[in-house]
């Protein structure tokens, strides 16, 4: 019986989901402007051109995109050698294969040489949903931020992400982008500013201030705006630079206010919180800091949604989180 051609409409289909992830495309369409503009950019991916948007970028410069294939060790050392000649290397796969997998290539290939290598970690914490803990990426901030002269960034959506990598032209050192699926819901808009190691203060509070990166930005918003409605005065902070973390937000959001808390997709152990952490310490601050996250487990397998509610990254589970806080 012949093989028949058609796909099923139930059958786990690359190329028709990124059409319904919109944030995909900001990765291409950025890379694509800085190509147009004489920037020696080139991109490559392990085989997931279709998981982070870049058959995009592939379509439009076929000469500068390498298909790596199931090889994301090779892929980082690739990249090194592509910066030594005056290339400007971005290369994306899973942020658990990419943080977790490729940590030795990453230390010596490219942060140890100081090589302007753009790595994207997509899919970060738990938003591969039911590929399960192996594909969950809890543990890449804390990894990747004990490197030396490597820049840990964690972008809010799509907008953020393009105007971080159009930013990092001029940046010098390597830099980990730490990113989700593509349907993080949109909080900027096209074009929006974006500095390195610069926080962006959306509101600050008397009561409290929340500090959040990545896709938790989105549910700690709509998690203040539900306090405030209670009659607490809670701010919110987006920190998009993990390393090098703006100590002046952190501290001066700390005089402001009774107590901070820190929301990330990702262990609480090592990333944005115990970075936060550090700031306080050093500084002598005796504001108190609930770092929310997830607890040091490894996470379960389940949709993200049904994950993002169990762990209270949603917003309903930050604003309950914030009045624990606030009544301890």
């Amino acid at each position: 019986m012949a093989h028949s051609q058609t796909l099923s409409p139930d059958s786990w289909q690359y190329r028709a989901l990124n059409a319904v992830n919109p944030g995909l495309s900001y990765l291409s369409d950025a890379l694509i402007e800085l190509a147009a503009q004489g920037h020696p950019v080139v991109a490559g991916s392990a085989d997931l051109q279709y998981s982070n948007g870049l058959n995009r970028f592939a379509q439009a410069y076929p000469d500068r995109y390498i298909q790596f294939g199931i090889s994301e060790q090779n892929m980082v050392s690739a990249a090194a050698g592509l910066a030594t000649t005056g290339m400007m290397p971005f290369v994306a796969t899973f942020a658990s294969f990419l943080g977790l997998l490729c940590c030795e290539q990453i230390r010596m290939d490219v942060a140890y040489t100081k090589l302007p290598v753009r790595l994207i970690g997509h899919h970060t914490g738990i938003s591969l949903g039911f590929y399960g803990t192996s594909h969950h990426a809890t543990e890449d901030i804390s990894t990747m931020r004990a490197l030396a002269g490597l820049t840990v960034v964690s972008p809010a959506d799509g907008p953020q992400l393009a105007s971080a990598i159009k930013a990092s032209v001029d940046w010098p050192e390597p830099i980990y982008f730490r990113i989700g699926r593509g349907r993080d819901p949109q909080v900027y808009e096209d074009g929006a500013p974006f500095e390195f190691g610069r926080a962006i203060v959306h509101s600050t509070g008397s009561d409290l201030n929340i500090i959040a990166c990545g896709i938790t930005l989105h549910a700690a918003l709509a998690a203040a705006e539900q306090l405030r409605g209670e009659g607490l005065s809670v701010g919110v902070i987006d920190m998009p630079t993990i390393k090098p973390l703006d100590r002046d937000a952190v501290l001066a959001a700390a005089t402001r206010s009774g107590a901070l808390m820190t929301v990330e997709e990702h262990n609480v152990l090592g990333g944005l919180g115990s970075a936060v952490a550090e700031v306080l310490a050093d500084a002598g601050s005796g504001t108190r800091l609930r770092r929310h996250g997830i607890y040091d487990e490894y996470s379960l397998i389940a949709p993200p949604t049904t994950l993002y509610a169990h762990y209270k990254l949603d917003a309903a589970g930050i604003g309950e989180v914030a009045r624990e806080l606030l009544k301890a």
